[in-house]
């Protein structure tokens, strides 16, 4: 992606001077990871604090039977994107804060894509090198996604994510960050692969 923001960078020198130039340049350096899974609920059900199926109640479990029965699997959580801005003055980098306007994102389970969305609301990413935490609401039906899996395959995986031993290593998310600028928003112009072990370059 890296190379698609030069080009328009370099366009944008041509076209409008240094200052235009440094503010996309400003804007190419922002980073994004996955951050961890708050409040994982299957059917309603809260699966924190749970590992495995036989740490659900018997009443729990007659619930998500009956729903995987009608086809049906109801999940909902956060997933936490955090965010990096690193021009905090240092290194020859001006200080600017970045609000993000929009990030339209792709969510992948597994290796597997599953539904799509928008920001809430604009997000602003300070200046100082710190990380912000953008909130991505997620609704979606596992057993839709994952018609190929059994019953307990997917409620080990809602677990393998929200659970008390969950991590974000089974999500990966591709997103497309439009950001504020003097000169309008300006929408990267390749999506971000973003994973929860390292920052995008």
């Amino acid at each position: 992606m890296k190379k698609y923001f030069s080009v328009v960078i370099i366009l944008a020198l041509v076209i409008g001077g240094c200052s235009v130039y440094q503010t996309l340049t400003n804007l190419s350096r922002l980073q994004f990871k996955v951050g961890q899974v708050d409040g994982f609920k299957i059917n309603g059900i809260s699966i924190s604090g749970k590992s495995k199926l036989s740490d659900f109640n018997p009443l729990d479990l007659i619930n998500l039977s009956a729903a995987f029965a009608k086809g049906s699997l109801p999940a909902s959580f956060v997933l936490n994107v955090e965010a990096k801005n690193p021009n905090d003055g240092t290194g020859g980098y001006q200080k600017s804060d970045a609000t993000l306007q929009n990030f339209k994102w792709r969510l992948f389970l597994d290796d597997k894509e599953t539904v799509s969305g928008e920001l809430d609301q604009p997000v602003t990413v300070p200046g100082t090198g710190n990380v912000t935490t953008i909130p991505l609401r997620i609704n979606l039906d596992l057993v839709k996604f994952f018609e190929d899996r059994g019953y307990e395959s997917i409620i080990n995986l809602a677990l393998a994510l929200g659970g008390v031993q969950g991590s974000s290593s089974k999500i990966t998310l591709f997103a497309t960050p439009t950001v504020s600028s003097p000169f309008g928003n300006i929408t990267y112009p390749g999506e971000l692969k973003l994973v929860d072990t390292q920052f995008s370059k």
